[in-house]
């Protein structure tokens, strides 16, 4: 079973001839991340994953995360593997510099991540909801809470854990009901039962800093009384060094249908202390700091899966020897699967599909520098809106795809796929619950056409939709740019008709909108990657035509975006008209369930 091996020449094609890499650069504090800077970069990042996460990722599905006496026990390896995370920078990346960060740009970071996620993504999950804490103390915090934990967050001598879920109170956050009582000196005292808590507990590190909701006495019904507190499993005292325990411990783990090494544990409260970040009666919003930055990361799991996915069917689809493939003429009577075209269908099908989900991934990132970073005002606003609209897609529709490409890849494997033995099949397990963590798919589209659509009556989707109506009308080339250009032009044309639609109807019939939103949600998303796609193909196009690149990869990037174009976008109509007739009938269904 072959390792990961990160497909270096396509992040390296996205981030400088897709994305625009030389529109982040430019931005202050980053002229030297130049491409070969982010080249070394990338390529010493595919080392680490392919060399030290990649070979832990069966053994530590099979062996598990254990759990005995307040302690869990990580797999064999994990440990190991986590000290050379931190001594080798990688979990400080694009933190802050004056903690000790590298501060580098989203950008290059979630190129990064997704190498991490495709190599083992149990092992991921624990640095990602790291940066998230570090985010959102960052930026809401006390100076006194940040130099008390950032340091050793960021240097990844501490982790960091984002405690929402109550038994009773899963997506719904209004229901939360950790009590937080005042203190004399400015603390407060925390007590209840978080669940899901993924790496609560873990063997990596001495200290682990919990971000905690929790409603202080007295506070309003509701959101509007939420709080957010940091918890630390050991206290911290001023000079840096570990007080007592705090009251706060793991009391068992989850077992789940994937991602076994990655610890999910349920945290018990009892009259621990607290340190309220920011403002109180504040925390939902503080929390969504960490939250969009985690389903950004979620998001990006899809495509880290259906990568990995991918490169297993490949390989195995070269090696097996099945058959004499239909049509072609003067074939073996037994040849390699991958001759076979509906083999080809579906191993291209995974491979368009990573592509598009990764260069939509780095283009939100890329906007995301740029809301940041920009001198411009205007510019950072129009960014700022642009990622807010993309990122439930990126999360739900990318974290959805990952699911149907993982089952694509055990059909390629046949009966094998289903024998855990070819590790096809952990894929598919792993992949299922990023289309439920930081809110499932139905959550992701009732913001993406509530919030992001509906109550603005489509502004900023409406520019989205003018930014690929210069692209498809820029496919004017050959005639794969043109075949390219007239399939996303339709494909345009049905989440304009879709949006026009949801725009008319939200004020007066939201639930029918709502009814019909994840169809909506994954149109966008692969209308989106149409886009993505169509610009990888006009820059491989215009590489080819001044003789630089390798020509092997830009063909097939060529042929990968005409794939896509002919294959995947023409389901866009369907999603459109499911959109409006399925929202009604939804809603009249309820005989139908009884």
């Amino acid at each position: 079973m072959a390792e990961y091996a990160a497909p270096l020449k396509d992040m390296q094609f996205v981030l400088k001839h897709v994305v625009g890499l030389d529109q982040v650069n430019t931005l202050p504090g980053w002229d030297e991340v130049t491409g070969d800077v982010v080249d070394a970069i990338l390529g010493e990042a595919a080392k680490f994953a392919g060399e030290v996460l990649s070979p832990l990722n069966a053994s530590g599905d099979r062996t598990g995360a254990s759990f005995a006496d307040g302690a869990v026990t990580t797999p064999p390896g994990f440990k190991e593997a986590y000290r050379r995370f931190v001594e080798g920078g990688w979990g400080n990346v694009i933190s802050p510099e004056e903690y000790g960060g590298q501060g580098l740009p989203g950008m290059l970071s979630t190129a990064i991540e997704e190498m991490w996620g495709s190599a083992n993504i149990a092992f991921k999950l624990c640095p990602m909801l790291t940066l998230g804490a570090v985010e959102a103390l960052h930026r809401n915090a006390s100076e006194e809470l940040k130099k008390r934990f950032l340091p050793d967050m960021v240097s990844g001598k501490w982790t960091g854990t984002m405690n929402l879920t109550e038994p009773q109170a899963g997506s719904d956050l209004s229901l939360v009901r950790t009590k937080a009582v005042p203190q004399q000196d400015g603390t407060y005292r925390l007590s209840g039962q978080k669940i899901f808590i993924t790496y609560g507990e873990q063997d990596f590190t001495e200290n682990i800093v919990h971000t905690v909701l929790g409603r202080i006495e007295g506070a309003p019904e509701g959101v509007k009384g939420i709080s957010l507190f940091v918890v630390p499993k050991f206290l911290v005292q001023e000079d840096g060094t570990l007080g007592e325990r705090n009251g706060v411990k793991c009391v068992s783990i989850e077992h789940k249908l994937g991602i076994h090494a990655s610890p999910t544990a349920v945290m018990a409260y009892d009259n621990a202390v607290g340190y309220l970040v920011g403002e109180a009666n504040r925390g939902l919003e503080y929390m969504f700091v960490m939250m969009n930055a985690a389903r950004l990361g979620v998001g990006l799991e899809g495509v880290s899966i259906s990568e990995r996915a991918y490169q297993r069917a490949r390989e195995w689809a070269l090696e097996r020897l099945q058959g004499r493939p239909v049509g072609v003429s003067g074939a073996a009577k037994t040849a390699p699967i991958i001759q076979h075209p509906d083999v080809k269908r579906m191993l291209l099908t995974m491979k368009a599909s990573a592509e598009a989900m990764r260069a939509l991934a780095y283009q939100v990132s890329a906007l995301l520098d740029r809301a940041r970073k920009h001198p411009d005002e205007g510019e950072r606003r129009r960014c700022k809106a642009l990622v807010d609209l993309l990122i439930p897609v990126v999360k739900g529709w990318s974290t959805e795809t990952g699911i149907a490409v993982a089952s694509l890849g055990v059909q390629v494997h046949g009966g094998m796929g289903f024998i855990e033995e070819t590790g096809a099949a952990q894929h598919l397990r792993d992949a299922r619950i990023t289309t439920i963590y930081e809110g499932t798919t139905g959550i992701q589209a009732n913001d993406l056409v509530g919030r992001k659509v509906g109550r603005e009556a489509g502004e900023t989707m409406k520019k989205l939709i003018a930014e690929m109506r210069k692209v498809q009308k820029g496919l004017t080339g050959d005639g794969e740019l043109r075949a390219i250009g007239a399939r996303l032009g339709k494909a345009v044309d049905a989440l304009e008709r879709s949006t026009e639609w949801i725009v008319a109807t939200y004020p007066d019939d939201p639930g029918a909108v709502a009814a019909g939103s994840v169809y909506y949600l994954m149109l966008t998303g692969l209308v989106t990657g149409g886009w993505m796609m169509a610009r990888a193909a006009v820059a491989a196009t215009e590489q080819l035509a001044a003789g630089g690149g390798d020509e092997t990869f830009l063909k097939g990037k060529r042929l990968t975006a005409r794939f896509y174009a002919d294959h995947l976008l023409p389901q866009v109509d369907g999603l459109a008209e499911a959109l409006v007739a399925g929202g009604q009938l939804v809603r009249a269904a309820d005989e139908a369930l009884i």
